[in-house]
């Protein structure tokens, strides 16, 4: 029975028995006052591990725990003195307990532990847990946890078997893999990560192998060096036989005697220049020496005598050291400010940081210098943040309409920009702005107009800068005809009577002008005259002619007059001047046999002069006529020389010179106040603060003369004098509005900057107008930068190389060596700081600012009596050039000349001949034709693609001309400086600026360009409303990206057409007839033909008129209608004087509207003069249908829509479609539109025309820096964005965005580490040695790929450019060679793919693994059990660089029932370890139950079914029975079984395949086919049938 305290935390203790003896707390310090001594208690019993208490007999009594122990009783005032301080709790760490069976799902339980002390609460210091448990219990020392499940090790697969280990005796291959993934949170660890098997043909063949090889194989092995010393121990001597070794492995050298030694101190003695007053100006270098041992060991891995191994010269167990120094830093700096000062929605922290620098760079083999920098996680509460700014859009006011940039190049309106109109397009710029949101309140009250920022914190889309416009476009104004001249009126006056007058004539506004600042011209004009009248006698009504006796003769006729104004209003009698007209008026009624004249009147109107007046003499005459209808008889004579037929009277007009007069009207004037105008107070005040609302505006009316000039004004009636003023809306000031001026750019950082200056701008958001207050002259502000500040200026300074330091006599003597003092040593300098007037500094100051000091100790050797002595070297030969090679030259001396070894020595030196002045090259191919910049300074682009560039986005589109994108340009190349070695130089010492320009041309972008506008073709229609067209073809197709062109027909050619409507009148041509001749009395017929023939006055005749005259000219025939072609010649009648005379016939009266044949219309004529005795009137009245014309319908006939029509002055915009009307009757002859009567659709179809908008591309912004300070792939860039892509047929956008040209090639100097070289032991075969490599500085081209490789140079060209040489680059690295024989570790593999923990594909940890490891390599079988264990290491990595693998088993094709399995992650690699045991599929597979039944076999499936020719037989629960043969199978020839009764494969595979048409009514699968239950379900309905017929039938 064993005893245990379960209060203890010490969970290893293993249990030999089941029973525990438990004890309990602790109780109270008893003692007899506070502060002194006493005891305390506790039980103790014996229980079992089930739970249950046993006699303490069955628990050992060595093991029981005490039962009491001294204590102190504490005091009560105690309390406020002592603490229970816990630690923080450690990891989370696997408790340890069993996994549950279905294994780990998604955590497992787990533990984590903290300390616990008592302390003092003043100072913190540690005293005894009596003194806390007093007062309080101690606090938990562990509490439960989760972890993630456990992740096994994961191991690589086996590599391919190294060849034998040695090819005589026992040998061995191996195998080895790397560690991927370390066990993490208690996972299974790694497996072996070797595999060795035998190989060699020594137990077969132990001829082959010579018998020295099998017992003599001997190697020198040396040891690591021993510590830099100058004093203490002696060294150790020779090393003796061991034919022992450890089970570890490590052999342990024995010294064959002691050697009583003393210290000496090797000081450094420094120089009398090396002295200063500044102690830490320079500091000691101190020499000290070290040893090694050296044994013999034979290839079985055993030591041997050291005489046994061979080596060329006598081995070397001691040497010369620097003593040590560790690195010195300087205290860290203060902690930067946290680069998170806002709450952000990622809640990612912030990070600060702190720095130190290098105060003593270590010596020797000094501790390497720490972390210089510090960088810790800040502000992870975001909650205390203030929420960081939100940056927006802000976009200027639009800008004016511009249809200039819409125009093509073949427009002839380009550069008369001021006459367009029509659709446009408006710009605007855009800035990015602070939200005024995240602001504070104060600075938005103080700051309405938000400062601009920096375009790269807007990160929302850029708002549209461009919109589509449209200018109106003006039309003139459209005026009626000029009426006929009125009367002679008096002017403003129906009173007065005055001798000068006016006549008027006038025409009216049928549509205003719009667009245009000239008003419409004049509408009256005037001319004075004689004898004005004011009022005028106007005849109202006229009765008929009365006989005063009979029937006929003469008579009298009433008539009636009245006065009335100019305007026709009817006024009192006695206004009208003169006598009035008679009211009775004598006529006279023909009788029979008088002359007959029309009934129109006596005499026509006075025909019209057709000027009235004029300038020149021009004689006109005024005539009127009367017609004669029927002559008078034999008897009576026409009165006033009338003839037949008409009669006609003439008078000369009245001309006068003209002077014409109208009142001339100039533009009016702008909208101003009006302080004449007549307001209240009120609505002056508001006006005046508003500086808006009703003004006025004027213009000038002045007098002229048409043709001479402006004229006194009472040349023209004051009555028609137009308004000079009129009230007008006043519109509002409207301020220039800018935002404050930007934060002063960055100066640029670049030591190679072109541009040091910093520019600060403002934007203009809103112009002025309408007389409002100017914008200020500067927006754009530019300085210089103020210059850099220097670098504190410090270097280091060298001194003279010292006397070289050999390793002590007393050393070599000790170490066996009894020889002279020669050899090699070291030999050290002295290097200071000091600063540009060499004074002395601290180092600490050339550290920071001058890089690696300069070496301090180098290798020196001290000639030997035997070694080679040389002369020493002569001058350098004469340089015969630039590109040549000088030489220098030694000698031996003394007895070195016949010394053997002497003689290979190099006695011949040379170096290549410096260049004085380097060569340009060419580098690179020519840059693309580049454009110089439009320099403007107006602002800031308005996205930070656009980088930096001018304000007016927009500005470059208003001023787009071609010039300013196509024309001369410049090509770039860089030039490269190179030296004779061809080392790339500055390209100041080839004095070049590094770059090659050329004249080069941009070619200009040329659009589509089309012909001219064909010839109208003719009308679509003969006459009414109908479409003309014409046409534009291609010239010349689009090169450089000029605008397209319109759509190709199908010969790929371009035709553009323009519809307009057109009219012809129908009536246009008409027959027009002359007037009818003189009616011509046929003479009768008469048999004798010698008698005359009688001459008639009367009677029936014929007259004749000529057609075919339009206005005196006449035309083809064709154009007018046959079908209405007068005639020409009809018969007339001229009545005799006893002849009844009547008019002629009236105008046909109006049909009613219908098709209605019942209804007729009339004419009619009257009687003229009464017939004579015997004779009687004619028809009077006739009357006709009217279902020849009202029965013909009417309707509208429409024109085609013509082509969106423009104004001349418009582009594109707001067009018109029209479309003329016809109305067509039913017979389809073209009427008046009056005929047709019903609804008609709009005439007028406006439509918007597109715009064809060119790509709209924002300035090129200014030259970027170079992107690299050195090498060839320094380029600068400028781009440029897309504000607008082409629509519409414009001009698309340029695919070259962005252009670059290179930079002058700058050398490039960097630090390069060489590759290591192999592991060498110096003066041995085996052993601990050392492997090396350079650090140098190497001039390159940057890092294209297809340059001259990095060149050696100088370090000083490393450290001029600023370059520190890395102090932790570790240049030496202790490595060993194995001897053969030796059981040894391979090489670190490479660090493994960083792991990171995940959960279904997501990390849970900020941090992965990275894992590599050491492999075992045995080389003979007897060095198996001195072999040392393999390892393996990990380290953290960033998340970022790592990945989420995930792990699945894969298998491999069934072969003999057995198949591959094997584990693959996710990126395709095979491993060992990460899947899931339990869900490993299985490696074999068979039948279960096994096939044991005669004739059966296993399938691949694992199902048991019978050999071919038999049917199995199966159980009720589907496992087969038994096999049965087939019937009707042949079984004459016995098949060839194997031990299990099947058949053998090759015998199967023999058989024919037609055996198997046999009926089995069992599947492979062992269930019964389908076709038996068919055949089962068959028979029994055939039984039922047979029944149920003998039924029927019995």
């Amino acid at each position: 029975m064993t005893w245990q305290l379960v209060n203890q935390t010490d969970h290893n203790t293993t249990l030999r028995e089941e029973r525990l003896a438990f004890p309990g707390a602790w109780g109270v310090c008893i003692a007899e006052e506070c502060g002194s001594a006493g005891l305390q208690f506790r039980s103790v019993w014996c229980a079992h591990t089930e739970g249950w208490n046993t006699h303490q007999s069955s628990c050992p009594p060595r093991q029981r725990p005490a039962q009491q122990r001294a204590c102190v009783k504490v005091c009560e005032w105690q309390q406020q003195v002592f603490e229970w301080r816990p630690s923080p709790w450690g990891p989370c760490t696997p408790s340890g307990a069993s996994p549950p069976a279905d294994g780990c799902v998604t955590a497992q339980r787990g533990l984590q532990r903290r300390s616990v002390t008592c302390a003092r609460r003043s100072n913190r210091t540690s005293v005894s847990p009596q003194a806390c448990e007093a007062f309080a219990p101690v606090p938990e020392l562990e509490q439960a946890c989760l972890l993630p499940c456990p992740l096994d090790c994961v191991v690589s697969t086996f590599s391919h078997w190294s060849p034998c280990s040695r090819t005589c005796g026992p040998a061995l291959q191996h195998r080895t893999r790397k560690v991927l993934a370390p066990p993490l949170y208690g996972g299974a660890e790694c497996p072996g990560l070797t595999q060795t098997r035998p190989c060699g043909h020594y137990s077969t063949h132990p001829a082959l192998c010579p018998s020295d090889q099998q017992e003599h194989s001997y190697s020198l092995w040396a040891g690591p060096w021993s510590a830099c010393r100058r004093k203490g121990t002696a060294p150790i001597g020779r090393t003796t036989v061991d034919f022992s070794s450890g089970m570890t492995g490590l052999k342990t050298p024995k010294p064959s005697y002691a050697v009583k030694g003393h210290s000496e101190i090797i000081d450094f003695q420094r120089h009398p220049s090396d002295q200063d007053t500044n102690p830490r100006a320079s500091w000691d270098v101190q020499i000290g020496y070290q040893t090694r041992q050296l044994r013999c060991t034979h290839s079985n891995g055993k030591n041997a005598m050291l005489s046994l191994c061979d080596h060329h010269s006598t081995p070397v167990n001691f040497r010369s050291c620097v003593m040590p120094k560790n690195c010195e830093v300087s205290d860290w700096s203060t902690w930067s400010s946290c680069s998170k000062t806002c709450r952000t929605s990622d809640q990612s922290p912030g990070f600060r940081h702190r720095k130190r620098h290098v105060m003593r760079a270590p010596v020797g083999e000094g501790e390497t210098c720490p972390s210089l920098e510090d960088v810790e996680a800040c502000h992870t509460l975001e909650n205390l943040l203030p929420p960081c700014p939100r940056y927006d859009w802000k976009v200027t006011n639009w800008g004016p309409c511009q249809v200039g940039p819409l125009l093509s190049q073949q427009d002839r309106r380009q550069g008369n920009n001021s006459i367009l109109c029509g659709g446009g397009i408006q710009t605007r710029d855009a800035y990015c702005v602070r939200n005024p949101d995240s602001s504070t309140k104060s600075e938005c009250l103080s700051a309405p107009v938000s400062r601009p920022v920096g375009q790269s914190l807007c990160t929302g889309l850029l708002p549209p800068l461009t919109q589509p416009c449209s200018i109106p476009c003006s039309k003139p104004c459209r005026l009626s005809p000029w009426s006929p001249w009125g009367p002679c009126l008096l002017d403003n006056s129906l009173e007065h009577h005055q001798q000068k007058g006016f006549k008027l004539r006038m025409r009216s506004i049928v549509e205003e002008a719009q667009g245009e600042s000239e008003s419409c011209p004049q509408v009256t004009e005037e001319v004075t005259c004689d004898e004005p009248v004011s009022f005028l006698l106007r005849m109202t009504s006229r009765g008929p002619c009365v006989p005063l006796e009979g029937v006929c003769g003469p008579g009298a006729q009433e008539q009636s007059a009245a006065c009335v104004t100019i305007t026709g209003e009817t006024v009192p009698s006695v206004r009208c001047p003169g006598v009035p007209p008679p009211s009775r008026l004598a006529c006279e009624v023909p009788c029979p046999g008088d002359c007959v004249l029309g009934d129109w009147g006596p005499w026509s109107p006075w025909s019209p002069c057709s000027h009235l007046c004029s300038s020149e003499r021009v004689q006109e005459i005024q005539a009127r006529t009367r017609s004669v209808f029927a002559p008078p008889g034999e008897s009576k004579t026409v009165s006033q020389n009338t003839s037949h037929t008409t009669t006609d009277r003439k008078i000369p007009c009245s001309i006068q010179p003209c002077l014409l007069y109208y009142w001339d009207m100039a533009a009016w004037g702008p909208c101003t106040i009006d302080p004449s105008t007549d307001r209240n107070a009120s609505v002056q005040k508001e006006v005046e603060e508003r500086t808006c609302g009703t003004g006025a505006q004027t213009r000038q009316v002045t007098c002229r003369r048409l043709g001479q000039g402006q004229v006194e004004s009472q040349w023209c009636p004051d009555s028609t004098r137009p308004n000079h003023v009129r009230f007008c809306a006043l519109p509002c000031k409207v301020d220039c509005i800018v935002t404050p001026f930007s934060e002063w750019s960055l100066c640029p950082t670049s030591l190679n900057a072109t541009v040091s200056t910093q520019s600060r701008y403002r934007i203009v958001i809103q112009r002025p107008a309408n007389g409002g207050q100017h914008c200020p002259a500067t927006v754009f502000e530019e300085r210089e930068c103020k210059p850099r500040p220097l670098c504190p200026t410090y270097r280091w300074q060298t001194h003279i190389w010292h006397h070289c330091v050999l390793v002590p006599d007393w050393v070599r003597q000790a170490m066996g060596r009894h020889t002279e003092p020669c050899g090699l040593g070291l030999e050290t300098r002295t290097v200071t700081c000091v600063r540009m007037d060499n004074t002395p500094a601290d180092i600490a100051e050339c550290m920071q600012w001058s890089g690696a000091m300069p070496t301090t100790v180098r290798q020196c050797r001290v000639a030997c009596r035997d070694d080679c002595r040389f002369s020493s070297w002569t001058r350098f030969s004469r340089c015969q050039g630039c590109g040549s090679w000088r030489i220098r030259t030694r000698s031996l001396t003394g007895r070195s000349r016949r010394h053997r070894l002497c003689q290979q020595a190099a006695l011949v030196e040379k170096e290549a001949c410096p260049c004085s002045k380097p060569q340009t090259r060419p580098h690179g191919p020519w840059s693309q034709c580049l454009l110089a910049p439009f320099s403007q300074h107006t602002g800031y682009a308005p996205t930070q693609r656009a980088q930096r560039q001018g304000q007016g986005v927009t500005l470059g589109w208003q001023d787009q001309t071609p010039s300013k994108a196509c024309g001369q340009g410049w090509s770039y190349r860089a030039l490269a400086c190179l030296d004779h070695q061809g080392h790339l130089c500055e390209p100041a010492l080839c004095n070049s600026s590094g770059i090659e320009e050329e004249v080069c041309l941009v070619p200009c972008p040329l659009d589509c360009r089309l012909s001219e506008w064909s010839a109208w073709s003719p009308c679509s229609a003969p006459c009414g409303g109908g479409v003309k067209m014409r046409s534009r073809w291609l010239r010349e197709k689009p090169f450089n990206g000029g605008r397209p062109c319109p759509k190709l027909d199908f010969r790929n050619q371009v035709r553009v057409s323009e519809v307009v409507p057109c009219y012809s009148e129908c009536d246009r041509y008409v027959w027009e007839a002359e007037p009818w001749s003189v009616c011509t009395i046929d003479p009768p017929p008469t048999l004798n033909t010698s008698t005359a023939p009688i001459r008639r006055t009367c009677g029936d005749g014929v007259r004749t008129r000529r057609i075919r005259k339009e206005a005196g000219r006449i035309v083809d025939g064709s154009l007018c209608g046959q079908d209405e072609m007068p005639v020409t010649t009809q018969t007339c009648l001229l009545p005799c004087p006893s002849h009844c005379v009547t008019s002629e016939w009236s105008q046909w009266s109006e049909c009613p509207m219908g098709c209605n044949e019942r209804e007729f219309r009339w004419r009619s004529k009257t009687v003229l003069r009464r017939p004579g005795s015997g004779h009687t009137c004619p028809e009077l009245n006739q009357t006709q249908s009217c279902a020849s014309t009202t029965c013909l319908t009417h309707s509208y006939a429409f024109s085609d829509w013509s082509t969106c029509q423009l104004s001349d002055r418009a582009l594109c915009g707001q067009g018109t479609k029209s479309r003329l009307l016809n109305c067509i009757r039913s017979d389809g002859k073209l009427v008046e539109l009056s005929r047709c009567k019903e609804h008609v659709e709009k005439q007028l179809n406006t439509i918007p025309l597109s715009c064809p908008v060119d790509c709209l591309l924002t300035d090129w912004s200014p030259w970027s820096e170079c992107s690299h300070t050195c090498g060839a792939q320094s380029k600068m860039t400028r781009s440029r964005v897309v504000l607008q892509q082409a629509v519409e047929g414009g001009r698309p956008c340029s695919s070259q965005l962005s252009q670059t040209k290179a930079c002058p090639i700058r050398p490039c100097y960097s630090w390069e580490l060489g590759e290591w070289s192999a592991c060498t032991v110096e003066g041995a075969h085996c052993g601990e040695g050392v492997r090396e490599r350079n650090l140098s500085c190497m001039v390159h081209w940057g890092s294209a790929p297809s340059i001259p490789l990095p060149k050696v140079v100088q370090e000083e060209r490393c450290t001029v450019g600023g370059l520190s040489k890395a102090m932790e680059v570790e240049l030496r690295q202790s490595c060993s060679i194995p001897c053969p024989g030796d059981c040894h570790l391979t090489e670190w593999s490479p660090w493994s793919t960083c792991q990171l923990p995940c959960l279904d594909g997501r990390s849970f940890e900020t941090r992965g693994q990275q894992a590599r490891s050491r492999a075992v390599v045995i080389q003979v079988p007897e060095s198996r059990d001195s072999c040392p264990s393999q390892v393996y290491e990990t380290r953290a990595c960033h998340s970022e660089r790592g990945a989420c693998f995930s792990y699945e088993w894969v298998t491999g094709g069934w072969l003999d029932m057995k198949r591959e399995v094997w584990c693959r992650r996710s990126d395709g690699l095979n491993v060992t370890g990460g899947c899931l045991p339990q869900k490993k599929p299985p490696s074999g597979r068979g039948c279960h139950p096994l096939c044991a039944k005669p004739f059966s076999f296993c399938t691949q499936s694992g199902v048991c079914v019978c050999e071919k020719g038999y049917t199995e037989v199966m159980t009720s629960h589907g496992f087969l029975d038994y096999c049965t043969k087939t019937p009707g199978a042949d079984h004459k020839k016995a098949e060839a079984k194997n031990g299990e009764g099947r058949p053998r494969r090759g015998h199967m595979q023999d058989q024919s395949g037609l055996g198997g048409w046999a009926l089995q009514p069992v599947g492979p699968d062992g269930r019964i086919r389908l076709w038996v239950y068919t055949l089962m379900v068959v028979g029994f309905l055939m039984v039922l049938l047979i029944i149920t017929m003998s039924f029927l039938l019995w």
